[in-house]
């Protein structure tokens, strides 16, 4: 496996080959530098931990700037172990957007924009009950009954009711690379990616 951290920048459209347009996610994917190497042998797993988006030294704690240091590198923002690296890199080497090639899948994980408090109609797409007419009180967009029709006195786990809504980490995968600009560290994938602008994500495959 390969991958890479990088931040959302937002959303645009090209043409492609074929005259067809292609609605793209332009994502800054790098440059990223290598802070630490896990081996079998020491650390029961092998994996690459990247470091990306640069830090204040005085936001930075003193075990953080010993970290980086072995590595040659300033304090960054954001760590993340890549188990399996397929690529051979050394402890300090960058890590850019030229790791993937245009036309290739990869997947995208990110964090989906946070909603706040929710009822069911939004959160789970309820319809709602009742009509909007004939002495209704504020019961179109609740919920009903959370009961069931057995005799066990209480509310099953994953009822479907109002809550916290977003937030989640998601992956979406067999993206497609449309488009590289390398002096940029830009990438265009194709399709939306979850998250805000600004957001982090990481690109793999």
């Amino acid at each position: 496996m390969k991958g890479i951290i990088g931040k959302k920048i937002g959303m645009t459209s090209i043409f492609g080959p074929d005259g067809k347009q292609i609605s793209c996610t332009v994502i800054e994917a790098g440059p990223c530098v290598v802070t630490q190497i896990k081996s079998k042998d020491n650390d029961g797993y092998t994996a690459l931990q990247l470091s990306y988006g640069e830090k204040s030294e005085k936001r930075a704690i003193a075990s953080e700037k010993g970290h980086f240091a072995k590595a040659s590198s300033t304090p960054k923002s954001f760590v993340k172990e890549f188990r399996d690296y397929s690529l051979e890199k050394a402890l300090g080497e960058s890590i850019t957007c030229e790791i993937f090639a245009e036309g290739e899948k990869v997947d995208v994980v990110g964090t989906t924009k946070g909603k706040g408090f929710q009822g069911v109609v939004k959160r789970h797409g309820f319809s709602g009950v009742g009509q909007q007419s004939h002495g209704q009180l504020d019961r179109q967009r609740a919920p009903g009954s959370i009961g069931n029709s057995s005799d066990a006195s209480r509310v099953f786990k994953g009822m479907r009711m109002a809550g916290r809504m977003g937030g989640d980490r998601v992956k979406v995968k067999g993206l497609k690379v449309v488009k590289i600009f390398a002096e940029k560290n830009y990438v265009l994938i194709s399709g939306s990616i979850p998250g805000h602008n600004g957001s982090i994500v990481y690109i793999q495959n």
